[in-house]
Order: structure tokens, then C-alpha cells, then sequence
């Protein structure tokens, strides 16, 4: 393997910037669709008169939805192509929000639900396949983290402006939504799917692909194969040591980190006057995504201060990660917690890059999609096995606690990304 020059934007060929900036603006529209309905949805639900049982059961159908869909879509990607499966996946998305909207039935959320777990699962793996593709074509051998990570914190500022946006429409339009008769929550609703438009139409004029067959016979053919392109990912991973241990220290990450992410909101309310707990936390959530875009705006950064060693660099966040939930645990006050939340956030966003690295390097151009979607799907499980270890520890002893017990994991993790550093040192380089 050839010797990654170090990343420059300036030094890139006009192509090669021109994909990065296409890919941004991509990443940021995408992101900021689905932004508008973060803040909201649980509220949503609420006000079409779902209980918390049933707001849970909605979402263990989006879950489950990806999770069976993951695999197969990845490979269709790499079978027939990444734009026509994300062309697919914004519909998927328009269809769920259409049903969304048109009734309050728990059967019909349910199948609104399972459309974003399959549009999910669509997404899983595709343009960002093409983007690393085509940039190592624009760019050969240079170091592609820096640009993932410009792509990532595009990723993460579309949810925090969307989560803003998301949440002021409902009070800025509420008014004349009850006028109509309709929920003041749909006002984000109605924003998302005009957002998702511009979404499609987006993607099928700025993002080039050379054309792959799209007639029935290479639909079948496509389907058909994504049985041995998946065998033939899993192979891989099993049989590739590197890949092994880094998807294993993915899964204990989020075994780690979901908890947090999904449980936080609860334990900060009651540390906040009522009068303005709702829109403090609404406000925190944004802050949340701008801090992850900063960490992956840093993560370049402190890559280099190891070298672009990608998995020392991993190694070293993790480690800081963890220390970091042990402090958000011993959190008291709303000053302490958002300030400790804050650094959590941007060390979630400076680890991905590194590890997105590790993977690119270990897979070849035909499987990439699927490699990824079964990167998803472990990081998945891992997030649903952590939520009901860290809800059952949380149930019997308290929230603190279980978010200690999870840095546990964190530390694992560690230890797992210390010894892939230590076996990618010993690789041979070409």
C-alpha cells in the first residue's frame, strides 16, 4: 500500500475540491430534512395522543426495519450503483413523511416508521462509498480523513440548524396550524418534506456516477447477487484481523456512548426551572450536533499530532472519551453538565473520521457499500444491546451508574484500537 500524502484543500485539484464542496452541500441538506423532525418528533407523537409505550414501540420498528434491510441494500449499492439506491432512499423518506402526516393512527405511524427505517437502510453505505471512490480518483493517495471529516461536519451543522429550525417553527407557526386543524408539529413536518425535495433534486443533477444497467434484468441480477456480496463482506471481516477489531470496538462504543446520547435529555430536565426546561433542552440538542462538527472539524488536527497514525489517534480519543462520561456522571448542576456534555459531544465527533480511515484503507471499491452497511449494522447492536444494559442498570441503581459502567466499555474499545495501531505499524507499506 502505497504512502497517503498528507491532506491539503489548497493543493487539491479543482476536481477534487469541487467533490468535497458537492458532497458538503449534499451532507448539509440531507442532514438538515432530518433535523427538523429530531426536535420534535417525540412531541409529535405525543400530540397525536400516542403513549410512551407506543412512542417506543414506533421506534423498535424503525430499528428493527434497518436493521433486516441493512446488509442487502448495501450490497445492492455496490451491485447497481450508490445514486439510484439513494434516489430510493429519499423516497422512502418522502413516503414516510406523507404518512406522517396523514393520520393519527398508531398502524399508520407504524408503517411511517418502517419507511425511515428503510430509508435508513438505503442510505446506509451508498454516497459515501461514491465519495470516498471518486475522491481517491481526483486525489490519489492522499490522506482522505480530513476530507470525510469536512463531509462529516457538513453532516453534523444540517442537524443543528435543522433541530433549531425544527423547533422554533412549531411555535413561530403553531397559531396558524390550529387554524387549519392540523398539529402545530407538522409545521416541521411540512418543512422536512420541502427540504427532502430539494434533496432529490439535488442528488440527481450535482452527484455524477457513471451509469450502471438499471433494466429488470440487472435489478434482478443485483438482487440476486447481494446474497454472495454479502458472504463475501462478512468473509472478509472475519478473516481480516484489522477489520475484525475495529468493528468490534465500534459496537462497544456505542455500547457506551447510546446510552448517553438517548438518556441525557432526562437526567438534565430536572436540573432545569420548568419555564424554560423545554426549550433549553431543545437548544442543548443543537448544541449537541455543532459540537460533533466541531470535533470533526478538529480531527485532522489532532491526526497529525500522531502522525495520521489513524488508529493511535482513536486510541487516544477513546481514552479521553471515557474519562469524560465518568465526569458527565458526577454531574450535578446544568452549568457542570453542559459544559462536560459540550466536550463529550466534540470527542464523538472526532472519532469517527479516524475510524471511517481505518475502514476505507481495508476495503476494496466493490465492497465498500456493503462494508459500511455492515458497519452499521454492528454499531446498531451495539447501540440496542447498550440502551437496555444501561436502562436495566439505570432502573436498579440510577443513571450516573450506568453511564459509569459504560466507560468500561469505552476503555475496552481502547485497548481494542491499541492493538489494531499496533498491528497496522507492523503491515508492510508498498
Amino acid at each position: 500500500m502505497a504512502t497517503e500524502i498528507e491532506f491539503s484543500f489548497k493543493a487539491l485539484t479543482g476536481t477534487a475540491q469541487r467533490h468535497i464542496r458537492v458532497f458538503q452541500i449534499h451532507q448539509f441538506l440531507d442532514r438538515f430534512a432530518m433535523g427538523l423532525t429530531v426536535a420534535v418528533v417525540a412531541l409529535a407523537l405525543t400530540d397525536r395522543g400516542m403513549d410512551l409505550l407506543q412512542i417506543s414501540l414506533l421506534f423498535g420498528v424503525y430499528s428493527l426495519t434497518t436493521m433486516a434491510m441493512e446488509l442487502p441494500f448495501g450490497g445492492l449499492a455496490d451491485t447497481i450503483g450508490r445514486k439510484p439506491v439513494f434516489l430510493a432512499a429519499v423516497i422512502a423518506s418522502l413516503i414516510s413523511l406523507v404518512l406522517f402526516l396523514s393520520s393519527s393512527d398508531f398502524t399508520v405511524l407504524a408503517l411511517s416508521f418502517g419507511f425511515i427505517g428503510f430509508g435508513r437502510a438505503l442510505r446506509s453505505g451508498t454516497l459515501d462509498a461514491w465519495f470516498v471512490e471518486t475522491f481517491r480518483t481526483a486525489a490519489p493517495n492522499v490522506d482522505v480523513q480530513p476530507a470525510l471529516a469536512k463531509a462529516q461536519g457538513a453532516n453534523a451543522m444540517g442537524l443543528a440548524f435543522g433541530a433549531i429550525l425544527g423547533g422554533l417553527l412549531p411555535d413561530m407557526f403553531g397559531v396558524t396550524a390550529s387554524r387549519y386543524g392540523i398539529s402545530i408539529y407538522d409545521v416541521s413536518y411540512v418543512a422536512s418534506f420541502a427540504v427532502m425535495i430539494a434533496v432529490l433534486i439535488y442528488t440527481m443533477f450535482a452527484i455524477t456516477e457513471s451509469p450502471r444497467p438499471l433494466n429488470a434484468s440487472a435489478l434482478r441480477q443485483g438482487f440476486t447477487s447481494v446474497p454472495s456480496v454479502i458472504a463475501e463482506a462478512g468473509a472478509l471481516a472475519l478473516r481480516h484481523p484489522t477489520l475484525s477489531m475495529l468493528l468490534a470496538a465500534l459496537a462497544l462504543v456505542l455500547v457506551a456512548t447510546n446510552p448517553v446520547e438517548v438518556i441525557w435529555p432526562t437526567y438534565a430536565k430536572p436540573m432545569l426551572d420548568e419555564r424554560y426546561a423545554n426549550t433549553a433542552i431543545g437548544t442543548l440538542t443543537a448544541g449537541y450536533f455543532f459540537a460533533i462538527a466541531f470535533g470533526a472539524a478538529l480531527s485532522p488536527y489532532i491526526s497529525r499530532i500522531f502522525r495520521r497514525r489513524h488508529a493511535v489517534t482513536l486510541a487516544v480519543l477513546l481514552s479521553c472519551l471515557a474519562g469524560v462520561q465518568l465526569a458527565l456522571a458526577m454531574q450535578g448542576d446544568i452549568v457542570g453538565f453542559v459544559g462536560v456534555f459540550l466536550m463529550y459531544s466534540i470527542l464523538l465527533g472526532a472519532s469517527e473520521t479516524p475510524a471511517s480511515s481505518i475502514l476505507h484503507r481495508c476495503v476494496d471499491d466493490r465492497q465498500r457499500s456493503t462494508m459500511l452497511s455492515l458497519r452499521s449494522l454492528i454499531q446498531q447492536l451495539g447501540a440496542a444491546l447498550g440502551l437496555v444494559f444501561a436502562g436495566a442498570v439505570a432502573d436498579i441503581y440510577s443513571t450516573p451508574i450506568a453511564w459509569g459502567v459504560g466507560a468500561v466499555f469505552l476503555l475496552m474499545a481502547t485497548m481494542l484500537s491499541l492493538l489494531l495501531a499496533k498491528r497496522l505499524t507492523a503491515e508492510p507499506k508498498s
